[in-house]
Formats: structure tokens, sequence, C-alpha cells
């Protein structure tokens, strides 16, 4: 700053001062130290809680669980490059943010096995069920994160207007992560899944359902077959 724009600036700041009394409304002090340890158990914590979906998908839904692992750690992987790429600090509400869009990321995967399950239970082959189930399940995914979208919307509004930087850093980084999960549940494990239906494994429709090859009239037509 120069003499001069250090002078304008005092007499701006002095023509715009009005005679309204200032109360304090909220007050927070957090040390160094316990925002470091805040944050580095929260990162712990969203690890573990990553680490236990993918055993929950991988243990469940066997081969599609798999390619649901598959897809959610590409979906972490463009997750932080947004966040770096945006510059985004990753306070306790992003990390928060965070570990609920990890939810939201595999509950499109459900979806998706849930509806191609019913399809192999019609009989079926494996890449028509797959694209039949993604083509069913894609109006529930995109009503589900549209309106969470709208929600990080209107969060990132009302911070905004009330100066709450801690909700509107939420709001950010919960819409870049329903962003990132529909682009990997559609894309990524859609992609895999039609590659792996091209394989030798597109006979075994039992270890792409949670249920066996009970109810299943492909798999027990190819059984009888064989």
């Amino acid at each position: 700053f120069t003499f001069e724009r250090v002078t304008d600036l005092a007499l701006l700041l002095e023509s715009g001062r009005l005679p309204i009394p200032i109360d304090l409304i909220q007050e927070r002090t957090v040390g160094a130290i316990l925002g470091d340890e805040s944050l580095a158990k929260s990162l712990v914590a969203g690890l573990i809680g990553l680490a236990l979906v993918l055993l929950f998908m991988i243990l469940y839904y066997r081969i599609s669980g798999m390619v649901a692992a598959v897809a959610l750690v590409v979906y972490a992987t463009l997750f932080l490059a947004m966040i770096k790429l945006f510059a985004i600090s990753m306070t306790l509400s992003g990390v928060a943010a965070a570990v609920l869009s990890i939810g939201m990321a595999v509950d499109a995967n459900i979806l998706i096995f849930e509806r191609m399950k019913e399809e192999l239970r019609t009989g079926r082959t494996l890449l028509s069920a797959i694209n039949i189930g993604f083509n069913r399940a894609w109006p529930a995914i995109r009503d589900g994160n549209v309106s969470t979208l709208i929600t990080c919307g209107i969060l990132f509004w009302f911070a905004d207007t009330l100066g709450a930087s801690i909700v509107q850093v939420f709001a950010i980084t919960l819409a870049i992560g329903v962003g990132v999960s529909m682009f990997s549940a559609i894309t990524v494990s859609r992609t895999l899944m039609r590659l792996i239906a091209t394989t030798k494994l597109n006979r075994k429709t039992s270890w792409f359902v949670s249920s066996g090859s009970l109810g299943l009239p492909q798999q027990q037509n190819l059984e009888t077959s064989e």
C-alpha cells in the first residue's frame, strides 16, 4: 500500500461509517493443534468408512460388488482431483460432505444391481439385464441426485447470505461429490459390467447377484444343459 492509497481507503471507511452499535453474536476459538487433530481424525474416519463400504459391496454383491469397488476407487480419485483443481480447503464440514457423498455413490450402484437382478430372474441374458437394469435405475438415480444438488444450491445461497463459510464448504463439497458419483456409477460401472458380460463369466449369473442362483432361470437352464 502507498500512502495515498491508505489515505483514500481511510476516507472511504470514515465516510461509510454508520452510527450502529456492534453486538457480539458468536465467538469461537479453535487452537491450531485441536483443529489439526480433528481434521486428521475425520480423514481417518472417512478412509475407514470407505474401506468398510468396499468390503460390504464385495462380500454381498460378489462380482458386481467388485465392479462397484473399482468405480468407488475411481470416484475417490476424481473427487480428490476436483477438490485440488478448484482449490477447496478441506475443513471438517468438507470431510463430512465427502463421507456423505461416498454413501450416495454406492447407493446408485445398489439401485442398478437390484434392477439387474430382477431382469436376470425373468430369464434375460447378463448383457441384456445390465443394459435394462441401468436404463430403469437411471430415473431414480437422476431424481435423487438432482434433488440433492438443489439442496446444495439452497445451502450455498443461504450460507452466502448469512456469511457462514462452513456451510458453503459443505454445500460445494457435497455437490462435487454428487456430480462425480453420477459419472462413476453410470459411466465406469456400466462400462466395466459390459466388458465382463463379453467374457465367459456371463454364464455364471449367480455370481452377479446377492441371492446366488436361486430364482435365476437363466442360470438353471445353463446348469441343466451342462
